[in-house]
């Protein structure tokens, strides 16, 4: 089996020693995306909803470097430090996914890189790619 790795300039640069996305199969790995600007390399001002859009934002310019959409996604994690965050959350990444949304675990977790509040993962499928 083959992989490949993906990067784009539209989304912020991995903050250590591993890849923005990963292909395998018909799979893509999208890594976890913290709320930054791919521009400034800091965190979109805002509350949770903004950072969940700027998240969502970078994962789709991750995606779309590898030919896929967010229509391709099959699974997210999305990580918070504050589960009383997750209906606002929810609000906004709802506006990506109307239709036939991907599967989804969703976790409270103690501590994010860079002091963040939240963290989303994705999983592909390049099927019809």
């Amino acid at each position: 089996m083959t992989k490949k790795t993906f990067h784009t300039d539209k989304a912020p640069a991995a903050l250590g020693p591993y890849s923005q996305a990963v292909s395998t199969g018909n799979l893509l790995f999208i890594s976890g995306q913290l709320p930054l600007d791919a521009a400034t390399g800091k965190f979109v001002e805002g509350d949770i909803g903004a950072r969940t859009h700027m998240i969502l934002k970078n994962i789709k310019a991750i995606a779309e470097t590898a030919g896929a959409t967010l229509d391709d996604i099959v699974k997210t994690t999305i990580f918070l430090t504050d589960l009383n965050d997750f209906q606002t959350v929810n609000a906004a990444y709802g506006e990506y996914f109307p239709n036939n949304p991907p599967a989804r675990s969703t976790v409270q977790v103690a501590a994010l890189p860079l002091g963040s509040n939240i963290e989303i993962e994705a999983i592909l499928s390049l099927d019809s790619n």
